[in-house]
């Protein structure tokens, strides 16, 4: 985490949560979403205007991957300053992108470590690694196919709404916090 942010937390400690105006969708790309966008759906939904603007500026980008976190309840977070900005995920918390020669990186650049690799019933891959769990990005399923014939990789099945409860992740924060306030 950048110390300006540790800073912030420590200056204003009480800072309300977020929830709703950011999303990491299926490819790793980053959306701002506004009232707007909120009031077409959730992230996840497909409707049209629902997942907001991509956000296109490489150096907030980079802040965003930097201060991207996990809570113990498995709400994923920006930490932007003293304000927990909760994350609506299209799919999973990470997006790993693998090369032709099997290295695997999450879609902030994060190299990570094999552990296991699973497709869910609707032939989306996912990787388990030693920096947790994530899907594939579409561009890198070749890279996949490749990786698992080269070094053997085994691939499990699983049913794709078993994931966020088995891997500890919630997609959306905002409508998890919803149903907790009376």
């Amino acid at each position: 985490m950048d110390d300006i942010v540790k800073q912030a937390m420590a200056k204003w400690p009480n800072v309300p949560d977020c929830y709703g105006w950011l999303g990491l969708d299926a490819r790793g790309n980053w959306y701002m979403r506004d009232d707007r966008a909120q009031y077409c759906g959730s992230f996840a939904s497909g409707l049209p205007g629902a997942k907001g603007s991509m956000l296109q500026h490489v150096k907030l980008i980079d802040f965003i991957e930097r201060n991207y976190a996990c809570d113990a309840t498995g709400h994923w977070y920006f930490q932007n300053g003293p304000q927990r900005v909760f994350v609506e995920l299209e799919a999973t918390p990470r997006v790993w992108r693998i090369d032709v020669q099997g290295t695997i990186s999450t879609h902030a650049g994060v190299q990570a470590q094999f552990e296991a690799c699973m497709m869910d019933e609707h032939g989306w891959p996912y990787l388990q690694t030693s920096a947790g769990f994530g899907l594939v990005h579409t561009q890198d399923v070749a890279a996949l196919s490749a990786a698992i014939e080269h070094h053997g990789w085994a691939v499990e099945d699983v049913i794709r709404a078993e994931l966020p409860v088995r891997f500890g992740y919630c997609q959306s924060p905002q409508a998890q916090s919803a149903k907790a306030t009376p």
